[in-house]
């Protein structure tokens, strides 16, 4: 192979995928993303980069203190140290998340432990880590207590002693509060359709003269806050979410 054969990268993804080594390549794609999760391609010169040459071909000063990470194909954690170098050929890792941080968290997601390096973790992180479909939720496993429900907006904790656990399993079916036009509805889905709150607002039959217009806010979806048309639907939080329909009669 000449100099001109080479191609200008071989990705990591796609070797995993087809389940063969890295090809000899000018670059090497790999996934990173900071504590957001928002991963982006990035291409990396040497095939066992130092990590601190992965924070800096992301654009990191490595003079701060990070902390990172790569994600196994097992969904394992492990720790990149800065100065020593890390085998993208062997390590069966794409994914690498950096934190600002100079202290690391620790918590098992299922069988797999993450470390985390902030002292917190939102539910949206978990459900991203967790990769699962709409029919199952993550739950945090409470010392002595009963498994609590974690959402996507949810906040938990983990400065304390102890590594937090969290599962998944199958998302229980549970009523959601919602508000229209200033009264508490109930309702059994985390979705529902402007036609639901429609009828919720005004029961009953009307006439084909008459037009709702509807607007929300407070929802679990983005955006949070506007105007729902009909055939719309939105993702509601647990309790909360408000609505306000009103009804014109057209002449």
């Amino acid at each position: 192979m000449t100099l001109d054969d080479i191609p200008d990268y071989d990705d990591l993804s796609d070797a995993l995928r087809e389940d063969r080594p890295l090809r000899r390549a000018r670059a090497y794609r790999i996934r990173f993303a900071l504590d957001d999760l928002k991963f982006r391609k990035l291409d990396v010169l040497d095939p066992v980069p130092l990590g601190r040459q992965i924070l800096a071909a992301a654009g990191c000063n490595t003079n701060d203190d990070f902390s990172l990470f790569a994600i196994l194909a097992s969904g394992d954690f492990e720790d990149v140290r800065l100065d020593e170098p890390f085998d993208l050929r062997a390590r069966g890792a794409e994914r690498f998340v950096a934190f600002q941080t100079d202290r690391d968290f620790k918590l098992r997601l299922d069988d797999r432990q993450i470390e985390w390096g902030k002292p917190a973790i939102g539910g949206a992180a978990l459900y991203k880590l967790a990769d699962i479909d709409d029919d199952k939720a993550i739950f945090f496993q409470e010392r002595g207590g009963t498994d609590q429900l974690v959402e996507p907006d949810d906040l938990m904790d983990l400065t304390d002693s102890g590594i937090e656990r969290f599962i998944t399993a199958p998302r229980p079916n549970a009523t959601c509060t919602i508000v229209v036009n200033s009264r508490p509805r109930e309702v059994d889905d985390r979705h529902v359709t402007f036609e639901e709150v429609v009828k919720l607002a005004f029961p009953g039959a009307h006439d084909t003269n008459v037009i709702f217009s509807m607007t929300y806010r407070h929802a679990a979806s983005k955006p949070h806050a506007g105007e729902l048309a009909a055939g719309g639907s939105v993702k509601i939080k647990k309790e909360g979410t408000v609505f306000n329909v009103t009804r014109t009669v057209q002449s």
